[in-house]
């Protein structure tokens, strides 16, 4: 009786530990991309909590661009750059991506013009796909690719919101006074998700936002 009963405690313990225990993550590895005049510290939180998900040292590599207030297209060729570097380090045939703000725009150039067979999944974290009024605050090249009807943007979004093969989702919150109006964030055809209420940097540190980023990229 006694080693049933503690047959049974061993079984529950067991069971309770492993419910804190993060599930295996998926082998492709991440790059996160920041937002205007952001660097990878600013990337930080987000990639600390990734390592904590079991996510390896050497598959989360954050992105800082040589001029974070510069031009979509140069940023483009730096995502370029970056995913190339991550698929060599690990040996990795594809990576997933997790873009920040202007950060979207970027990626989404380099998907639609320079190669979308490296690039398994991408997560847009309050990108501004037709712009946002907010710009006008803004300075360098980016401001003028962010504003709304750019020529950069209409350039943009002509094409397909993602390339075919490329998996992707929006993720934007209810009080963005980055992103105006709110639903630039979104992209036509892709899943979105409205969060409450993180702010427009939150996004990176937000747990209902990093459980949906988790999510998306575990899923099978």
């Amino acid at each position: 009786m006694r080693r049933a009963l503690s047959l049974s405690c061993l079984v529950f313990v067991v069971s309770a530990v492993g419910a804190f225990v993060p599930a295996p993550p998926t082998t492709v590895p991440i790059l996160l991309v920041p937002g205007w005049s952001d660097t990878e510290r600013d990337l930080a939180p987000l990639r600390i909590r990734l390592l904590g998900m079991g996510w390896p040292e050497d598959a989360v590599v954050s992105l800082t661009f040589d001029n974070p207030t510069g031009n979509n297209v140069d940023h483009a060729e730096e995502v370029r750059e970056a995913v190339e570097a991550l698929r060599v380090a690990t040996g990795s045939e594809q990576v997933d991506v997790v873009a920040h703000s202007m950060g979207g725009l970027a990626t989404r150039w380099y998907l639609l013009r320079h190669g979308s067979g490296a690039v398994r999944r991408v997560a847009f974290l309050g990108s501004p796909h037709r712009g946002t009024v907010s710009a006008l605050f803004a300075w360098g090249e980016g401001r003028e690719d962010m504003m709304p009807e750019s020529p950069f943007l209409d350039s943009l979004n002509t094409e397909a919101p993602a390339p075919e093969g490329v998996e992707a989702m929006t993720v934007r919150t209810t009080i963005d006074t980055h992103i105006v109006p709110g639903e630039s964030a979104t992209l036509p055809g892709v899943p979105d998700h409205e969060v409450c209420c993180p702010t427009h940097a939150g996004l990176l540190r937000d747990e209902d936002v990093f459980r949906l980023v988790v999510d998306f990229l575990r899923a099978p």
